[in-house]
């Protein structure tokens, strides 16, 4: 049986910006938040071209 996907709260993505500045492992934020790595990266992908683009001035 599948389990109900969610989606991420702002507060957790908040966290995983952070540890993610921080080079925090994904499977270390995986065990933390009690998601699934593949979360953790889908979530950090798109926002990780966001953020290179933003920040050359």
């Amino acid at each position: 049986m599948k389990t109900a996907c969610t989606q991420v709260s702002l507060k957790d993505r908040r966290k995983i910006e952070e540890w993610w500045h921080a080079k925090v492992p994904v499977r270390e934020m995986a065990r933390v938040l009690k998601r699934h790595k593949s979360t953790i990266h889908s979530d950090i992908k798109p926002n990780f071209w966001a953020d290179a683009f933003l920040s050359v001035d």
